[in-house]
C-alpha cells in the first residue's frame, strides 16, 4: 500500500533535476501513506515525473522499490495497492519463461505488462489498486483504478500540466496548481455528505471512476482532450450476471469464494488483524480468518459509553467465541474533540460521514499493533444489509394505498414530534420487548419514516433516505448549475426488475466508493495502515448478482446468505440483532461538548460567502432546542466550513 503522484507536461521547459524535485515534493506530501520508502522517476524529454511513497507489505527488500521499470525497459509503474492473485499470475509468467528477482506483487505487475500489455493485465488483476503506467515506446501515460474503487486516484490540471495523485494534498504541491472551489458539486456534497465521483471539490480536478482506464498522449495533454473508458463496470456486471442460482447451492458457492477472498488477503510479510464490530460482515470475515490459521488473529473494536452506539460487548463476545487476540478502544467525547481538527487534513476535501471519527481513531489504535487490517465493508451493498433494502418496498406497498396529500400531512405531523419525547417513549416501551424487537435511536428512525411517507414513488423514497439536505442547491450562493449524479439520472441505472436490485446497484456505484471506501482509505492510510476488503473481491460481487433477491433479503431480514454462513462459525444468539451501524452520538455532542466549536465555524458563514447562512442557522437553532435531530445535515456544513481555510486559502472563490 502506497501513495502515488506525478505530472505530465510536454511543453514544460524543465530539467530532469527539476522534474525529480517536483515528483519528490508531490510524493512526500503522501508520506503518511508510505512511510517506509520513497522514489521518483522522470523522462525529461517527455516532461514526465513519477513519484512514489511505499508502505512495505510484501517483499520488504529493495526489490520492491518504486517507481519500477519492467525487465524490457518499456513500462514504468508507480502503483498503490495489492495484487492479491499475484502468485497465480507469477506462476503463469514463469511458465512462459519470465524470471523474477524479488517476491513482491509490483514486479509481477510490470512483468504482466511486458508479456500481455495493459488490457489483459488489468483483466487478470484481482486486487485493489490505483496506478500510473508510462509506456516509453508509445509515450503514453496510463492511469487505472480498481474495479470497486477501494483505492483513490485524482487527476486534472495544474496550469498546463496534467497531474495525478492518490490524494489532493499532493496535487496542491504542484507549483502551477491554483485551487478554485467547484461550487457546482457543493449541492451534491450537501445532499450525500461526500463529493461524488467523478468530481472533486476543485475545478479542473476529477476522480478516476472505479474500474476505469485513462490513456493520455502528449498531444491530448496539449489539447486537453481526456476520456477514460471502463475495463470493468457494475452496469455490465448486473447485465451479464442475472439470477441463476437456487438457494440450495448458493451457500456453498458464497462460502468457497469468500474463504478464497479472505485467504488471498491474509498474504502479508507484516503483522495483520481485522476490524471487528460484532456485526454480520466483520464477524464473518474474522471467523473465516481465524479458521484459516492456527495462530490467534488480532481483532480490533471501538466502544462508546452511550449504549445506543456501543457494539463493543457484541464484538467481545464474538472474539471470545472465535478465540482471537482481542483489543478494544473506548471512546469519550474528549477524544473525539481532539481529533476533529485533523479531519480536513486527513480527508483533503469536504467529507461528512461522521463515522469518519471512530474510523480514524480505530485506525490509529490498530496501527499500534499491526500494519494490515481486513474489514467487513461491502457486505451491505453487495448482499443487501441496509434497513432501506428491506423496508422501502414494504413501506411503499402499504403507504401507496393512502392518498398522497394524507401521507404528506402525516409526515409533517411525525416530523413535528420532538426527538427527546420520541426517544423517551420508545425507551419506556423497550423494557417490555425482547432485545431483537427494540429500536435503537428511535427518533432518528422516526424522522426518516416521516421524510419518506410522502414520497410519490419508491425511487423518491430511496433518494430521500440517502439525502441529508433534501433541497441543497439553493444553499449554494451564486448562479452555478448543479452537477448531475447517477442518483439524478434514471438513464444511468440499468434496467433491473426489482427495486431492491436498483437500490443495491446505486449503493454500489455511489455510496460505497464515494463514502464508505473513501472514509476507510483516508482514515487508515493517514497512519500507514493498509485495509483490505474481502467482501469486495470482484468475483464475489459478480456471484452476488447471480443470486435471486430472496438470498439477500428473506422474511424482512438482510444478508440472508452471509448470516447463514456466519452461523456455521458463531451461534446465532451472538450476532442476530438489529443493525446498528458505525456511528457516534453526534446529535447530543453538538448540543453539548462540540457546541462551541460548531458555533465558531457557523460564525464564519457570512465571511466565507459560499453558503446561505439563514437556513443553516435556523436548522442549528431548531437542533439546539431539541425540536429536530439534524446532526447529519449540520455536520455536512461544519465539515465544509472547517475545510475551507486550508483547502482554499488565499485562492478562496
Amino acid at each position: 500500500m502506497c501513495g502515488i503522484a506525478g505530472a505530465l507536461d510536454p511543453r514544460a521547459d524543465r530539467s530532469g533535476e527539476s522534474l525529480d524535485r517536483l515528483a519528490s515534493a508531490m510524493a512526500d506530501a503522501l508520506r503518511h501513506r508510505g512511510p517506509d520508502d520513497g522514489g521518483s522517476w522522470v523522462d525529461a524529454d517527455a516532461g514526465l515525473a513519477f513519484g512514489h511513497r511505499r508502505l512495505s507489505i510484501l517483499d520488504l527488500s529493495s526489490a520492491g522499490h518504486q517507481p519500477m521499470v519492467s525487465a524490457s525497459g518499456r513500462w514504468v509503474v508507480t502503483y498503490n495497492g495489492e495484487l492479491y492473485n499475484f502468485r497465480e499470475i507469477r506462476q503463469a509468467l514463469e511458465e512462459a519463461g519470465h524470471r523474477f528477482r524479488g517476491s513482491g506483487d509490483t514486479e509481477v505487475l510490470v512483468a504482466g505488462l511486458d508479456r500481455w500489455g495493459i488490457a489483459r493485465t488489468l483483466e487478470a488483476a484481482n486486487g485493489m489498486f490505483a496506478m500510473a503506467i508510462w509506456d516509453r515506446e508509445t509515450r503514453t501515460l496510463h492511469l487505472a483504478r480498481d474495479r470497486l474503487g477501494e483505492k483513490p486516484l485524482y487527476y486534472g490540471w495544474a496550469g498546463r500540466a496534467l497531474v495525478f495523485a492518490s490524494e489532493l494534498k499532493a496535487v496542491r504541491c504542484h507549483p502551477d496548481f491554483a485551487p478554485k472551489l467547484n461550487r457546482a458539486v457543493l449541492g451534491a456534497y450537501l445532499r450525500h455528505n461526500c463529493v461524488p465521483s467523478p468530481h472533486s471539490i476543485y475545478e479542473g480536478i476529477w476522480q478516476l471512476p472505479p474500474g476505469h482506464h485513462l490513456a493520455v498522449t502528449s498531444e491530448q495533454v496539449t489539447s486537453r482532450s481526456l476520456s477514460s473508458e471502463p475495463y470493468w463496470s457494475m452496469a455490465a456486471t448486473v447485465a451479464q450476471h442475472r439470477p441463476e442460482h437456487s438457494s440450495g447451492d448458493v451457500l456453498g458457492d458464497v462460502d468457497r469464494l469468500l474463504r478464497d477472498a479472505v485467504t488471498l488477503r491474509m498474504e502479508s510479510d507484516v503483522p495483520l488483524g481485522v476490524f471487528l464490530s460484532g456485526g454480520i460482515d466483520s464477524s464473518l470475515v474474522a471467523a473465516v480468518m481465524q479458521a484459516s490459521t492456527c495462530d490467534k488473529i488480532k481483532t480490533f473494536t471501538v466502544g462508546f459509553d452511550d449504549p445506543s452506539y456501543d457494539e463493543s460487548a457484541s464484538a467481545a463476545a464474538v472474539a471470545r467465541h472465535l478465540g482471537t487476540d482481542h483489543h478494544e478502544l473506548r471512546l469519550e467525547a474528549a477524544q473525539v474533540m481532539a481529533v476533529i481538527p485533523d479531519l480536513p487534513r486527513v480527508y483533503d476535501e469536504p467529507f461528512a460521514d461522521s463515522s469518519q471519527i471512530p474510523t480514524l481513531l480505530l485506525s490509529r489504535f490498530t496501527r499500534d499493533h499491526v500494519t494490515v487490517a481486513l474489514t467487513g465493508d461491502g457486505g451491505d451493498e453487495v448482499f443487501g444489509g441496509y434497513n432501506r433494502h428491506a423496508w422501502v418496498e414494504r413501506i411503499w406497498q402499504r403507504s401507496a394505498r393512502v392518498p398522497l396529500g394524507v401521507r404528506r400531512a402525516a409526515g409533517r405531523s411525525l416530523s413535528a414530534l420532538p426527538p427527546g419525547v420520541v426517544d423517551a417513549c420508545f425507551s419506556g416501551a423497550a423494557r417490555a420487548l425482547p432485545p431483537r424487537w427494540r429500536v435503537r435511536n428511535p427518533a432518528i428512525k422516526l424522522a426518516k419514516l416521516a421524510s419518506v411517507v410522502g414520497a410519490a414513488s419508491p425511487e423518491e423514497m430511496y433518494r430521500t433516505l440517502v439525502s441529508h439536505w433534501q433541497d441543497p442547491d439553493p444553499l449554494v450562493l451564486g448562479e452555478v448549475p448543479p452537477v448531475t449524479t447517477v442518483l439524478d439520472d434514471p438513464q444511468a441505472i440499468p434496467d433491473l426488475p426489482s427495486l431492491l436490485e436498483r437500490m443495491l446497484y446505486l449503493d454500489t456505484v455511489s455510496y460505497l466508493p464515494d463514502d464508505i471506501l473513501t472514509k476507510v482509505d483516508r482514515a487508515s492510510m493517514s497512519v500507514g495502515l493498509e485495509t483490505r476488503v474481502p467482501l469486495l473481491d470482484h468475483r464475489l460481487v459478480e456471484l452476488a448478482w447471480r443470486l435471486p433477491p430472496d438470498v439477500k433479503i428473506r422474511a424482512g431480514t438482510g444478508k440472508w446468505a452471509l448470516r447463514e454462513l456466519l452461523h456455521r462459525y458463531v451461534p446465532a444468539a451472538l450476532v442476530d440483532r438489529p443493525k446498528m451501524g458505525f456511528g457516534l452520538p453526534l446529535g447530543s455532542w453538538l448540543r453539548g461538548p462540540l457546541r462551541p466549536w460548531a458555533e465558531d465555524l457557523l460564525s464564519t458563514l457570512d465571511t466565507a460567502a459560499i453558503l446561505d447562512p439563514a437556513p443553516i442557522r435556523s436548522l442549528w437553532a431548531a437542533h439546539l432546542a431539541g425540536r429536530v435531530e439534524a446532526s447529519a445535515p449540520l455536520w455536512d456544513v461544519l465539515a465544509f466550513q472547517s475545510w475551507v481555510p486550508g483547502g482554499l486559502g488565499a485562492h478562496r472563490t
